[in-house]
């Protein structure tokens, strides 16, 4: 029996109407060229970036070109502050020994530092010649043998025995650490200074007073010496 042209169509209410919609396309049919969990994670990862840099190149003059230079600039000055100060290290809690467990003369230290300064080797040049400086004090008494002592602490006890070093042998202690413990490469201008300190710290006469008969080192009275100056 046909159905007369005036009877409303045959409805389905909208509740099962989706229900049925969302079990048709839930077959496997119609997902197998769906991108995968990586390529939906980074789709929303490049949507994200994209909509950070659209919303940066809008507040910031210029737009986008404005942005570049910005990050340009940035990228600029983080790179030339890594090169000015090299790898950032965590300090040291106390600076360990100068020395080694292995005794060695002044003259092996020099030795040593020499052959690293032929090769282009400046950290151990720079390393062995202060070693060098400190080990020729001790062998002259004017330091005493101490295993545990550092580059500051060997500069500061020998600026007291050789005053007019004072300053050198510090700024040798300083190019010590920074070579040894803050990550900055040793140079060839360096360790010719430190070089230079040793000699001239081998014919440098020290002053160094004695308890007993108050006069220094070199056999004379300190205060006469004074009055003359005066």
């Amino acid at each position: 029996m046909s159905r007369s042209g005036d009877e409303p169509p045959v409805t389905i209410p909208r509740d099962p109407a989706q229900e049925a919609a969302r079990r048709e396309l839930s077959k496997r049919m119609y997902h197998e060229n769906d991108p995968g969990w990586f390529q939906r994670a980074l789709d929303a990862l490049w949507d994200w970036i994209d909509e950070l840099f659209s919303s940066a190149s809008t507040a910031t003059p210029g737009g986008t070109l404005g942005l570049i230079v910005i990050i340009v600039a940035v990228l600029a000055v983080l790179g030339a502050l890594w090169w000015r100060l090299g790898t950032p290290r965590r300090a040291p809690v106390s600076a360990p020994a100068l020395f080694d467990d292995r005794p060695r003369s002044a003259a092996d230290h020099r030795a040593a530092a020499e052959a690293h300064a032929a090769q282009g080797h400046w950290n151990q040049a720079v390393q062995e010649r202060m070693r060098a400086v400190v080990r020729a004090l001790e062998e002259r008494a004017l330091l005493d043998i101490r295993p545990g002592r550092t580059a500051d602490e060997a500069a500061t006890e020998a600026g007291r025995a050789l005053p007019v070093h004072g300053d050198r042998l510090r700024a040798a202690a300083r190019d010590f650490d920074d070579v040894t413990y803050g990550g900055r490469p040793g140079t060839e201008q360096s360790y010719r200074r430190l070089t230079e300190l040793d000699r001239d710290l081998e014919r440098g006469k020290p002053r160094l007073v004695t308890g007993a008969a108050g006069t220094t080192a070199d056999g004379t009275d300190p205060n006469s010496r004074q009055g003359a100056a005066g």
